[in-house]
Protein backbone atom coordinates (compact mmCIF):
# COMPACT_ATOMS: atom_id res chain seq x y z
CA UNK A 1 0.00 0.00 0.00
CA UNK A 2 1.71 3.67 -1.18
CA UNK A 3 1.82 6.02 1.45
CA UNK A 4 -0.35 8.17 -0.69
CA UNK A 5 -3.08 5.24 -0.91
CA UNK A 6 -3.12 5.07 2.80
CA UNK A 7 -3.28 9.02 3.57
CA UNK A 8 -6.30 8.73 1.68
CA UNK A 9 -8.05 6.01 3.55
CA UNK A 10 -7.25 7.63 6.67
CA UNK A 11 -8.54 10.94 6.00
CA UNK A 12 -11.60 9.41 4.71
CA UNK A 13 -12.40 7.90 8.15
CA UNK A 14 -11.09 10.51 10.07
CA UNK A 15 -14.27 12.70 8.49
CA UNK A 16 -16.60 9.56 9.24
CA UNK A 17 -15.20 9.81 12.71
CA UNK A 18 -16.26 13.52 13.19
CA UNK A 19 -19.72 13.17 11.32
CA UNK A 20 -20.38 10.49 13.91
CA UNK A 21 -19.23 13.14 16.81
CA UNK A 22 -21.46 15.50 15.87
CA UNK A 23 -24.73 12.61 15.25
CA UNK A 24 -23.99 12.01 18.65
CA UNK A 25 -24.42 15.33 19.79
CA UNK A 26 -27.66 15.74 17.60
CA UNK A 27 -31.00 15.02 19.93
CA UNK A 28 -31.92 12.67 16.48
CA UNK A 29 -28.91 9.70 17.63
CA UNK A 30 -30.77 8.94 20.76
CA UNK A 31 -33.28 7.65 18.04
CA UNK A 32 -30.64 6.52 15.62
CA UNK A 33 -28.51 4.40 18.21
CA UNK A 34 -29.62 1.21 19.71
CA UNK A 35 -28.90 1.18 23.53
CA UNK A 36 -26.13 -1.31 24.37
CA UNK A 37 -27.35 -4.13 26.74
CA UNK A 38 -26.09 -1.44 29.85
CA UNK A 39 -28.91 0.60 28.75
CA UNK A 40 -26.74 3.84 27.22
CA UNK A 41 -28.00 5.81 24.72
CA UNK A 42 -24.99 6.83 22.84
CA UNK A 43 -22.51 5.14 21.12
CA UNK A 44 -19.89 7.32 21.41
CA UNK A 45 -16.78 6.91 22.91
CA UNK A 46 -17.25 9.34 25.90
CA UNK A 47 -21.06 6.88 26.92
CA UNK A 48 -19.33 3.30 25.74
CA UNK A 49 -18.49 1.32 28.81
CA UNK A 50 -14.94 0.07 27.85
CA UNK A 51 -12.52 -1.60 29.93
CA UNK A 52 -10.42 1.65 30.61
CA UNK A 53 -13.03 4.99 30.22
CA UNK A 54 -11.91 6.90 27.39
CA UNK A 55 -9.80 4.22 25.69
CA UNK A 56 -10.71 1.27 23.75
CA UNK A 57 -8.68 -1.99 24.09
CA UNK A 58 -7.90 -3.98 21.14
CA UNK A 59 -6.79 -7.30 20.73
CA UNK A 60 -4.80 -9.17 18.01
CA UNK A 61 -2.58 -12.56 17.92
CA UNK A 62 0.91 -12.91 18.60
CA UNK A 63 1.69 -12.69 16.21
CA UNK A 64 -0.52 -11.03 13.77
CA UNK A 65 0.73 -12.09 10.43
CA UNK A 66 -0.01 -10.56 6.70
CA UNK A 67 -2.49 -9.44 5.27
CA UNK A 68 -4.39 -8.78 8.34
CA UNK A 69 -1.24 -6.76 10.34
CA UNK A 70 1.58 -5.69 8.62
CA UNK A 71 4.93 -6.50 9.99
CA UNK A 72 2.92 -7.47 13.13
CA UNK A 73 2.57 -4.38 14.52
CA UNK A 74 -1.43 -3.06 13.94
CA UNK A 75 -0.44 0.33 16.03
CA UNK A 76 0.34 1.62 12.63
CA UNK A 77 -3.21 0.99 11.29
CA UNK A 78 -1.42 -1.20 7.98
CA UNK A 79 -3.15 -4.74 7.50
CA UNK A 80 -6.63 -5.55 6.77
CA UNK A 81 -7.71 -5.98 10.44
CA UNK A 82 -5.71 -3.23 12.10
CA UNK A 83 -7.36 -0.87 9.80
CA UNK A 84 -10.93 -2.38 10.21
CA UNK A 85 -9.89 -1.93 13.86
CA UNK A 86 -9.04 1.99 13.50
CA UNK A 87 -12.26 2.51 11.16
CA UNK A 88 -14.22 1.12 14.03
CA UNK A 89 -12.76 3.01 16.85
CA UNK A 90 -13.07 6.32 14.63
CA UNK A 91 -16.79 5.24 13.86
CA UNK A 92 -17.10 5.28 17.31
CA UNK A 93 -15.17 8.42 18.39
CA UNK A 94 -11.73 7.51 19.47
CA UNK A 95 -8.52 8.75 18.77
CA UNK A 96 -5.73 6.68 17.34
CA UNK A 97 -3.96 7.64 19.99
CA UNK A 98 -6.72 6.06 22.52
CA UNK A 99 -6.71 2.96 21.28
CA UNK A 100 -4.78 0.26 22.75
CA UNK A 101 -3.45 -2.76 21.49
CA UNK A 102 -3.34 -6.23 23.57
CA UNK A 103 -2.49 -9.99 22.28
CA UNK A 104 -4.00 -13.02 22.91
CA UNK A 105 -3.79 -16.48 21.79
CA UNK A 106 -6.88 -17.73 19.85
CA UNK A 107 -8.18 -20.34 21.52
CA UNK A 108 -8.31 -17.91 24.57
CA UNK A 109 -10.51 -15.70 23.19
CA UNK A 110 -13.26 -17.90 22.07
CA UNK A 111 -13.41 -19.44 25.53
CA UNK A 112 -15.94 -18.12 28.35
CA UNK A 113 -14.60 -16.07 31.18
CA UNK A 114 -13.42 -12.25 31.69
CA UNK A 115 -11.38 -10.40 28.60
CA UNK A 116 -8.57 -8.25 28.43
CA UNK A 117 -10.15 -6.57 25.49
CA UNK A 118 -12.73 -4.65 24.56
CA UNK A 119 -12.77 -6.67 21.30
CA UNK A 120 -10.64 -8.87 19.63
CA UNK A 121 -9.73 -9.56 15.68
CA UNK A 122 -8.01 -12.74 14.70
CA UNK A 123 -9.97 -14.03 11.73
CA UNK A 124 -12.93 -15.41 14.30
CA UNK A 125 -15.31 -17.07 12.54
CA UNK A 126 -18.93 -16.75 13.90
CA UNK A 127 -20.55 -19.83 14.61
CA UNK A 128 -23.33 -20.21 17.18
CA UNK A 129 -21.10 -22.93 19.31
CA UNK A 130 -18.94 -19.82 19.49
CA UNK A 131 -21.68 -17.17 20.62
CA UNK A 132 -22.51 -19.44 23.38
CA UNK A 133 -18.99 -17.82 25.10
CA UNK A 134 -18.80 -15.13 23.18
CA UNK A 135 -20.38 -11.70 21.27
CA UNK A 136 -19.81 -11.14 18.21
CA UNK A 137 -20.09 -8.31 15.97
CA UNK A 138 -21.96 -7.73 12.68
CA UNK A 139 -19.17 -9.80 10.36
CA UNK A 140 -16.75 -7.65 8.49
CA UNK A 141 -15.19 -10.23 6.00
CA UNK A 142 -16.71 -13.18 4.21
CA UNK A 143 -13.42 -15.61 3.33
CA UNK A 144 -13.76 -18.37 1.15
CA UNK A 145 -11.57 -21.22 2.37
CA UNK A 146 -8.45 -22.28 -0.07
CA UNK A 147 -5.78 -25.23 -0.36
CA UNK A 148 -2.09 -24.36 -0.28
CA UNK A 149 0.09 -27.31 -1.33
CA UNK A 150 3.81 -27.35 -2.95
CA UNK A 151 5.11 -28.00 -6.21
CA UNK A 152 6.03 -31.53 -6.25
CA UNK A 153 3.68 -32.58 -3.75
CA UNK A 154 0.98 -35.59 -4.32
CA UNK A 155 -1.66 -33.21 -5.05
CA UNK A 156 -0.26 -30.57 -7.29
CA UNK A 157 -2.54 -30.76 -10.66
CA UNK A 158 -5.18 -31.50 -8.55
CA UNK A 159 -8.28 -29.56 -9.70
CA UNK A 160 -11.40 -31.67 -8.42
CA UNK A 161 -12.49 -32.25 -4.70
CA UNK A 162 -12.82 -36.08 -5.78
CA UNK A 163 -9.10 -36.29 -6.60
CA UNK A 164 -8.72 -35.02 -3.27
CA UNK A 165 -10.26 -37.70 -1.32
CA UNK A 166 -7.41 -40.07 -0.38
CA UNK A 167 -5.37 -37.05 0.42
CA UNK A 168 -3.57 -36.11 3.59
CA UNK A 169 -4.46 -32.52 4.66
CA UNK A 170 -4.48 -30.49 7.34
CA UNK A 171 -6.03 -27.80 9.23
CA UNK A 172 -5.41 -25.97 12.81
CA UNK A 173 -7.02 -26.90 15.74
CA UNK A 174 -10.50 -24.76 16.68
CA UNK A 175 -10.68 -23.39 13.01
CA UNK A 176 -13.80 -23.67 10.77
CA UNK A 177 -11.19 -25.12 8.23
CA UNK A 178 -11.98 -28.71 9.64
CA UNK A 179 -15.58 -28.95 9.31
CA UNK A 180 -14.76 -27.92 5.48
CA UNK A 181 -12.42 -30.83 5.11
CA UNK A 182 -14.39 -33.23 6.73
CA UNK A 183 -18.02 -31.98 4.86
CA UNK A 184 -17.08 -30.76 1.43
CA UNK A 185 -13.69 -33.17 0.69
CA UNK A 186 -14.65 -36.01 3.13
CA UNK A 187 -11.72 -36.57 4.55
CA UNK A 188 -10.16 -36.41 8.41
CA UNK A 189 -7.76 -33.68 8.43
CA UNK A 190 -4.84 -33.84 10.81
CA UNK A 191 -5.46 -31.18 13.35
CA UNK A 192 -2.59 -29.04 14.58
CA UNK A 193 -1.89 -25.93 17.28
CA UNK A 194 -2.34 -23.02 14.82
CA UNK A 195 -1.06 -22.78 10.97
CA UNK A 196 2.14 -22.37 11.56
CA UNK A 197 2.80 -26.03 12.67
CA UNK A 198 0.55 -26.88 9.90
CA UNK A 199 3.03 -25.34 7.70
CA UNK A 200 6.18 -26.82 9.16
CA UNK A 201 3.93 -30.48 8.89
CA UNK A 202 3.52 -29.27 5.08
CA UNK A 203 6.99 -28.52 4.59
CA UNK A 204 8.91 -31.35 5.73
CA UNK A 205 6.14 -33.31 3.61
CA UNK A 206 4.27 -35.25 6.13
CA UNK A 207 0.85 -33.63 4.62
CA UNK A 208 -0.17 -32.81 1.06
CA UNK A 209 -1.82 -29.62 2.12
CA UNK A 210 -3.20 -27.17 4.35
CA UNK A 211 -6.95 -25.82 4.45
CA UNK A 212 -7.55 -22.66 5.66
CA UNK A 213 -8.91 -19.08 4.61
CA UNK A 214 -7.75 -17.33 1.05
CA UNK A 215 -6.30 -14.46 2.72
CA UNK A 216 -3.47 -16.37 4.84
CA UNK A 217 -3.44 -19.05 1.94
CA UNK A 218 -1.80 -16.23 0.03
CA UNK A 219 0.49 -15.57 2.80
CA UNK A 220 1.51 -18.96 3.49
CA UNK A 221 1.70 -20.25 -0.44
CA UNK A 222 4.14 -16.95 -1.12
CA UNK A 223 5.85 -16.37 2.18
CA UNK A 224 6.09 -19.18 4.93
CA UNK A 225 6.83 -21.67 2.15
CA UNK A 226 10.12 -20.72 0.69
CA UNK A 227 12.38 -20.66 -2.80
CA UNK A 228 8.82 -20.20 -4.47
CA UNK A 229 7.87 -23.75 -3.54
CA UNK A 230 4.23 -22.54 -2.60
CA UNK A 231 1.09 -23.12 -4.41
CA UNK A 232 -2.56 -22.46 -4.12
CA UNK A 233 -4.21 -25.54 -5.37
CA UNK A 234 -7.33 -23.89 -5.53
CA UNK A 235 -10.55 -22.75 -3.71
CA UNK A 236 -13.26 -24.91 -2.00
CA UNK A 237 -16.61 -24.49 -3.40
CA UNK A 238 -18.62 -21.38 -1.95
CA UNK A 239 -21.43 -23.08 0.51
CA UNK A 240 -23.60 -19.71 -0.08
CA UNK A 241 -22.80 -18.18 3.14
CA UNK A 242 -19.13 -18.15 3.60
CA UNK A 243 -16.80 -17.72 6.30
CA UNK A 244 -17.76 -15.05 7.95
CA UNK A 245 -15.47 -13.13 10.34
CA UNK A 246 -16.74 -11.37 13.67
CA UNK A 247 -15.39 -8.85 16.14
CA UNK A 248 -15.00 -10.65 18.94
CA UNK A 249 -16.67 -9.19 22.30
CA UNK A 250 -17.02 -11.02 25.98
CA UNK A 251 -20.49 -12.50 26.15
CA UNK A 252 -22.94 -9.64 27.14
CA UNK A 253 -20.39 -7.08 26.38
CA UNK A 254 -22.09 -3.85 26.91
CA UNK A 255 -20.53 -2.63 23.96
CA UNK A 256 -21.45 -5.27 21.25
CA UNK A 257 -23.92 -3.32 19.64
CA UNK A 258 -22.41 -0.15 19.31
CA UNK A 259 -19.92 -1.51 17.96
CA UNK A 260 -21.71 -3.87 15.56
CA UNK A 261 -23.40 -0.61 14.30
CA UNK A 262 -19.91 1.02 13.55
CA UNK A 263 -19.22 -2.13 11.47
CA UNK A 264 -22.45 -1.94 9.83
CA UNK A 265 -21.74 2.23 9.18
CA UNK A 266 -18.08 1.62 7.49
CA UNK A 267 -19.82 -1.00 5.29
CA UNK A 268 -22.54 1.79 4.40
CA UNK A 269 -20.43 4.39 3.54
CA UNK A 270 -18.06 2.08 1.71
CA UNK A 271 -15.03 2.82 3.75
CA UNK A 272 -14.69 -0.98 4.45
CA UNK A 273 -14.78 -1.79 0.54
CA UNK A 274 -12.09 0.33 0.51
CA UNK A 275 -10.04 -1.54 3.15
CA UNK A 276 -11.14 -4.74 1.85
CA UNK A 277 -9.91 -3.62 -2.07
CA UNK A 278 -6.59 -2.21 -0.69
CA UNK A 279 -5.67 -5.64 1.71
CA UNK A 280 -7.02 -8.14 0.35
CA UNK A 281 -7.36 -7.61 -3.01
CA UNK A 282 -5.05 -10.86 -4.43
CA UNK A 283 -7.65 -13.16 -4.54
CA UNK A 284 -7.32 -13.54 -8.23
CA UNK A 285 -5.56 -16.41 -9.77
CA UNK A 286 -6.84 -19.20 -7.34
CA UNK A 287 -9.65 -21.66 -9.31
CA UNK A 288 -12.50 -22.85 -7.30
CA UNK A 289 -12.17 -26.76 -7.16
CA UNK A 290 -15.08 -28.55 -9.10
Amino acid sequence: MTNANFRRIRNVLAALAVTTLIAACSPESETASTPSASGASSCSAESLQTLTTGKLTVATGEPAFYPWVIDDAPESGEGFEAAVAYAVAQQLGFAKEDVVWVRTTFDGAVTPGAKTFDFNLQQFSITEERKAAVDFSSPYYSAPQAVVTYKGSAIEGKTTIAELKGSKLGVAVATTSLDYVKDQIGVEPQVFNDNAAAVTALINGQIDGIVLDLPSAFYVSAVQIEDGNGLILGQLPSTGEGDNFGLLLAKDSPITSCVSQAVDAIKADGSLDAITATWLGTDAGAPVLK
